[in-house]
């Protein structure tokens, strides 16, 4: 039984972040460990349209990350990638 963990970089947060997080929740039974991140200035004067989501899939869950890539990767502007160990 691996453990999954995925990354999914976003690069347009802004036109992609609805469909994106209506993904995350649909499979969000077999999401263990969910981690964003952007890049974003203190004193509020940027904010990065590019995002990095790295993601702990619960054992067992390998059809689901499957069918997840899939549609993720269906999006364009969505780059995914998965380690197992």
């Amino acid at each position: 039984m691996p453990k999954i963990i995925m990354g999914i970089q976003v690069m347009h947060r802004n036109e992609d972040a609805v469909q994106v997080q209506k993904l995350l929740t649909e499979y969000g039974c077999f999401i263990k460990t969910r981690l964003g991140l952007h890049n974003a200035t203190d004193d509020r004067t940027f904010c990065s349209d590019a995002g990095l989501i790295i993601i702990e899939f619960i054992t067992d869950a390998d059809k689901e990350v499957r069918e997840v890539i899939d549609k993720f990767t269906k999006l364009g502007s969505i780059i995914v990638r998965t380690m197992e160990f």
